[in-house]
């Protein structure tokens, strides 16, 4: 037999790809053990710091705001201090985390003061892990979506269910709503005020288990001298609201957290950053794992700076009252009353009185800031600036200023006379000190058509009067004060109000001269009387005297700034023009003329000069007047401004102005400035009142 012919076998060997997968495989390990030797021996000390590196940030805490004082150093605005539970939110704090530190927390804390939201809810549910996995396998064909939009179908899912919540789970998503907002190592107020004794010492017991939890100290506010300086003070916001939205981004590029007290209105605001102080700065050492490894305080903080005010609260007061009950005796359609007391020589501000009154209920509300926010058609108290504006403009002069105060007849319009001569029976020739005196409406009427080119005759029409007279009679009153910002150091000041110009309007600018058609405020009747009884220097009112530290004690400290009179303008007439001024407003009240309108003044010592007036006016659809007073003294060397407005009063009103000044010039010199340091009253020079102003 053959032997059968032998069957050779494929060779067992690798393919060549393959071998040299491997090699580069192998290679590329020996790359690493060589890097990470490398790394080991020369970097191994530095990487191992970086993997134990701490962060180092800053955390900070509020401190108590400043007091306000009033001018004899009574506390009007304090602080009351209170047991808080405040909750400061670590590095690295899971939803989980608060989520138990609030479950537990809400065993000893009522919150029930935090409103919840369908959202607010599904934020608590979803904070636990348990819950988050429950509400998603409610979302269908979440396995295409995004974490994060699972996350938002899950909370839709929650506000659009019939889900309650347990009165305890209740309390624990209130809490975890704020907790939930603080930010990495900012601190909240779970609870600012009223928290127990029963709290304090369950919570103080159980800290250990809530970290981040605190019993710290909240402050509010307190007015110890009543509420009412609350409607000039104005108001700070709690931890609760938070900053104001329409200035949330303005204040946190500032500084300020979200959660931040901040003043929201009035002497608060517009002293925010006096009053706020500087909060407290800790620094804190957080290592990589999230963990708080070192605490130290940099800086204490410092409490808020004082003001010290102009008023003074006692005479506060008492101008308070007497102006509620003028408003509230004068009934019918009284729409309220306002007073400003000032010092005509510094701006100072004594007193600043408000009331609205509603006509429907008889109602009162305190509104001290109307005085600087509520335009209102005043009458015949600004006259004096009508007639120095046309002795500034030339169209009267000191020794040619006599007029026949006689109706006013022009085409077009009824006939515009002064209260005393409506017939005519009555004319008589009048100076400027005299159409003061007697309050002549037809003597201003003359003056705004001169002003305006127009040569008066009975009948003739207006159309040949310039229309920018209303530009002339503004631009001389805005020099005293009146229809223009006054200056004064709150926000939310008005203007007044204008009303519609032209050759359309121009028999208006007979109305202008006598104070009845622009609206102005109380505290711009109070510059204007302040610029004549100083000699002609429109100051600014304050009603901030100073800006004063805190001793260690909580006392007023050192002084920081004191408010100096701000002279805005200087008004240019002569010494003879300011003496007409100056005497007819003496006259109003001491004069001879049967037609006087401020005799029942005369009983007030020290004297005082002043004017009167009055504005026919429309309230509810009803004819009403507003009485209002602009005076100072005494009149021969002027310490003090009183004004006053009472609108919407019944036409047969004739002398609730007068009743109230005469109260409130006995409060002052009771309560504020003693008689007994002043002389007689004469009749006022206005050169003395210039000299006074130029000495401080």
């Amino acid at each position: 037999m053959k032997n059968p012919k032998k069957i050779r076998r494929p060779k067992s060997e690798l393919p060549f790809r393959l071998n040299l997968i491997f090699f580069v495989v192998f290679a590329l390990l020996l790359l690493l053990v060589g890097q990470l030797g490398y790394l080991q021996i020369l970097y191994g000390s530095k990487l191992q710091a970086v993997v134990n590196r701490t962060d180092n940030t800053v955390e900070t805490n509020n401190v108590q705001r400043g007091v306000i004082y009033d001018s004899t150093g009574k506390v009007l605005v304090g602080n009351t201090a209170h047991q808080a539970i405040s909750y400061t939110k670590g590095a690295n704090v899971m939803a989980q985390d608060m989520f138990n530190i609030a479950n537990t927390l809400g065993k000893y804390l009522e919150a029930n003061d935090t409103e919840l939201s369908r959202t607010d809810i599904a934020n608590y549910l979803l904070a636990d892990s348990k819950n988050s996995k429950y509400y998603e396998k409610k979302i269908t064909n979440r396995e295409n979506l995004s974490s994060k939009a699972v996350q938002e179908k899950e909370i839709d899912y929650i506000k659009n269910s019939d889900i309650k919540l347990s009165s305890k789970e209740e309390n624990a998503a209130r809490i975890f709503k704020i907790m939930n907002g603080a930010y990495q190592l900012s601190t909240v107020y779970i609870k600012e005020t009223d928290v127990s004794s029963k709290e304090l010492s369950e919570i103080g017991e159980h800290l250990s288990e809530m970290p981040g939890v605190k019993i710290s100290t909240s402050w509010t506010r307190s007015y110890p001298e009543g509420n009412d300086i609350k409607s000039l003070a104005g108001t700070v916001s709690s931890s609760k609201t938070g900053l104001p939205s329409d200035e949330v981004n303005t204040l946190l590029a500032e500084g300020y957290a979200r959660n931040d007290s901040v003043g929201q209105s009035y002497l608060e605001k517009q002293y925010e950053s006096v009053l706020k102080g500087t909060k407290s700065q800790t620094a804190i050492q957080v290592s990589s794992g999230g963990q708080i490894v070192k605490k130290v305080q940099q800086y204490a903080g410092k409490k808020g700076d004082n003001l010290v005010l102009t008023i003074n609260s006692k005479f506060q007061e008492e101008v308070q009252k007497i102006m509620k009950e003028a408003s509230k005796n004068a009934g019918g359609q009284s729409t309220g009353g306002y007073a400003v007391v000032m010092n005509p020589k510094t701006g100072a501000v004594i007193a600043l009185a408000g009331a609205d009154r509603n006509p429907s209920t008889g109602k009162m509300t305190d509104n001290v800031l109307g005085t600087i926010n509520e335009p209102i058609v005043m009458g015949s108290v600004v006259k004096g600036a009508t007639i120095s504006g046309a002795l500034m403009d030339g169209v009267i002069t000191p020794s040619n200023n006599t007029l026949i105060d006689e109706p006013i007849k022009v085409a077009g319009t009824g006939s515009k006379s002064s209260w005393f001569n409506s017939t005519g029976s009555a004319n008589m020739s009048v100076d400027a000190s005299r159409a003061l005196e007697v309050s002549s409406n037809s003597y201003m009427m003359q003056l705004a058509m001169k002003e305006g080119g127009f040569k008066y005759s009975s009948g003739a029409s207006l159309s040949g009067m310039n229309p920018n007279v209303f530009n002339k009679l503004r631009g001389y009153f805005e020099q005293f004060g009146l229809g223009t910002k006054t200056g004064i150091d709150l926000p939310g000041e008005s203007s007044g109000f204008k009303g519609p110009t032209g050759s359309a309007n121009i028999g208006k600018a007979l109305d202008l001269s006598f104070g009845n058609y622009d609206a102005y405020t109380t505290i711009q009747v109070a510059q204007y009387m302040s610029t004549i009884a100083n000699g002609g220097y429109r100051v600014a009112p304050h009603v901030v005297e100073q800006i004063r530290s805190s001793k260690q004690n909580g006392k007023m400290g050192a002084v920081q700034k004191t408010v100096s009179p701000t002279v805005l303008n200087q008004v240019d007439m002569t010494s003879a023009q300011r003496k007409l001024v100056t005497d007819g407003l003496y006259d109003v009240v001491h004069g001879s003329n049967k037609y006087k309108t401020g005799g029942p003044l005369a009983g007030i010592s020290p004297g005082i000069s002043a004017k009167t007036g009055t504005a026919q006016t429309t309230t509810n659809g009803k004819t009403t007047v507003t009485l209002s007073l602009a005076s100072y003294a005494p009149s021969n060397d002027p310490q003090v401004v009183v004004a006053l407005a009472l609108p919407g009063l019944s036409t047969n009103a004739e002398s609730d102005n007068m009743t109230a000044a005469k109260k409130i010039y006995a409060a002052y010199w009771k309560y504020v400035q003693s008689k007994s340091t002043l002389t007689n009253p004469t009749k006022a020079t206005s050169e003395t009142a210039a000299q006074n102003l130029n000495s401080n």
